[in-house]
């Protein structure tokens, strides 16, 4: 696979644009556009996001990786404009970080997955137990999807997973070029 960094010409006619709310409609799009460009050697995927469902952003980049290892000759990359926060990030993360490019003064968001659940005991206590017991391994296996996003985007960085998992929780911001100085992308345009 080619890796040589990208002049701005080539993301001139993106072959997938997509913008808004990380969600099924999106993905519909996504997929309908990914799918066009199947004669595409090299194939941009243009996004702006405030965020959105962190598992259809993975299904998103679980289909580029997919893509990537059926046809080795092709090139997937990353373009993100204004705004990569939240589930966008974890979609960009599925991009080798060779392929990862942001516009000038764009904006990457890195949180925590949230979670907003009621848990309600009623009946007999081994049930209670069990509710309890699935709503804690809920929250475990997400902990662990997460982490495994975060070390894909930190991969062949400066960024260690120590500071991604202390920075996180605070929503950690970071600026296009100094996602670039971290060596979290390849490159601003």
């Amino acid at each position: 696979m080619d890796t040589n960094r990208l002049p701005a010409s080539a993301f001139g006619a993106p072959a997938v644009l997509l913008s808004g709310p990380v969600d099924h409609e999106m993905y519909r799009n996504f997929r309908s556009q990914l799918d066009a460009a199947v004669d595409r050697d090299l194939v941009v995927v243009e996004l702006t996001t405030l965020g959105g469902d962190p598992e259809v952003a993975r299904m998103m980049g679980e289909d580029i990786r997919f893509n990537t290892d059926l046809s080795p000759n092709r090139r997937f990359v990353f373009l993100g404009k204004a705004a990569i926060y939240s589930a966008g990030t974890t979609f960009m993360s599925f991009f080798a970080r060779p392929n990862r490019y942001l516009t000038r003064g764009t904006r990457l968001m890195i949180h925590e997955r949230k979670l907003s659940k009621e848990i309600k005991l009623n009946g007999p206590l081994t049930t209670c137990i069990a509710s309890v017991k699935a709503a804690l391994h809920e929250i475990e296996c997400s902990i662990e999807i997460q982490n495994e996003g975060f070390a894909n985007l930190v991969r062949d960085s400066q960024v260690s997973l120590d500071e991604v998992l202390r920075r996180a929780p605070e929503n950690w911001y970071i600026e296009a070029d100094r996602a670039q100085e971290l060596g979290l992308i390849e490159a601003v345009l």
